[in-house]
């Protein structure tokens, strides 16, 4: 299951354009399946400047412990409140209730995201 509206890293997060200059993170199904059932999610607060490719989070599950990357430079303008009581949520929905971040992009979000992997390379990668 590999929508194909949304830019992919090679970390396995999703980049779904909100407009307006911002842009919805997550990790994908492969990754919350490689993981496990998660039981904790640790993410960075509002009005936080994130850097590309930087870790800003993490994702804990009963087998281990995975850092989440931001995929592009931006500002985080929110964050899933759901994930504190529900962190299954990444589990059951990856590509919807269980998003991670919204972060307001440095840069035209048309050219950032362009940087990044298309539905067809993820499958690619993940070898889907």
């Amino acid at each position: 299951m590999i929508p194909d509206d949304l830019r992919y890293t090679e970390a396995h997060e999703w980049v779904r354009d909100q407009g307006d200059g911002i842009v919805r993170i997550g990790i994908t199904d492969h990754a919350q399946s490689q993981l496990g059932d998660i039981v904790f999610v640790s993410l960075p607060a509002v009005g936080e400047a994130v850097g590309a490719g930087a870790a800003v989070g993490e994702v804990e599950s009963t087998k281990s412990v995975s850092d989440l990357y931001a995929p592009v430079a931006g500002t985080v303008t929110a964050v899933n409140p759901e994930l504190d009581a529900k962190p299954e949520l990444v589990n059951s929905g990856p590509y919807a209730e269980g998003w991670m971040i919204d972060v307001r992009v440095d840069g035209a979000a048309a050219d950032v995201l362009s940087g990044l992997l298309d539905a067809a390379a993820y499958a690619d990668l993940v070898g889907d």
